[in-house]
């Protein structure tokens, strides 16, 4: 049997709740991948990949569940591999099917709220970053794609660590907006950067869940692990 394993960066103050809600994500990708055994581990626990990992077959797959192809998943992670042969995919963030299923998502969602997107405004809070354009670049690609899809009165994009600020991206949303996260994980961002940034915008709209955890997005992630292992047979 095939297996993968899923990685996250975690919380490296405290490790183990983000190892657990990894566990737990993992878990729905596993039901959505039948055939596959889908693991888990996140960066900050300490040598938890590599424990995961001596314990698989050289085959095994990474799935980083990062939004950027940045320095994690080009750097960090394959120093943490070592000398293992495990092939790294692409994260979720540059998914090109990520645009269509998040659009699907949200237009669900606004059809149980009896909203339309030409009413409703969009805010798009993404972590950015102050060493690389690559973040902001991802993120403003796929506000692009979005836009592409559906007809939102406005899609507001803001960073935590760049300037637009989500503050300055949500001052002035009307009552009918949605804010997304664009984040892979539950964090410290998700948790309390952008509920900050948005009381400080008096952003009177309602906050999504991250990306990863909208509800299509785990059994998505399951059927492209069972397409990767069913085309290298």
């Amino acid at each position: 049997m095939p297996h993968a394993v899923i990685v996250a960066h975690g919380q490296p103050s405290d490790p183990k709740p983000a190892e657990a809600a990894l566990r737990d994500f993992a878990g729905r990708v596993g039901a959505a991948s039948p055939g596959v055994t889908v693991h888990s581990a996140t960066l900050s626990a300490p040598k938890r990949l590599e424990t995961v990992l001596d314990g698989l077959p050289a085959d095994t797959v990474i799935y980083p569940l990062f939004m950027a192809k940045g320095w994690f998943v080009t750097d960090v992670l394959p120093k943490r591999l070592g000398s293992r042969s495990a092939e790294i995919l692409d994260p979720l963030g540059v998914d090109p099917a990520l645009p269509a299923l998040v659009a699907d998502a949200l237009l669900s969602e606004m059809q149980r709220l009896g909203w339309v997107p030409q009413q409703t405004d969009l805010v798009l809070a993404a972590h950015g970053s102050g060493r690389s354009r690559n973040p902001a670049e991802v993120a403003r690609d796929f506000a692009g794609a979005l836009a592409e899809r559906l007809s939102f009165a406005s899609i507001r994009l803001g960073f935590v660590e760049q300037e637009p600020s989500i503050t300055d991206a949500a001052r002035g949303a009307g009552v009918q907006a949605l804010c997304l996260p664009f984040f892979a994980c539950q964090g410290g961002h998700a948790l309390e950067d952008v509920p900050m940034a948005l009381s400080d915008a008096r952003y009177t709209g309602r906050v999504l869940p991250v990306l990863g955890d909208l509800p299509p997005v785990p059994p998505h992630i399951g059927s492209r692990l069972t397409r990767h292992f069913a085309a290298r047979a």
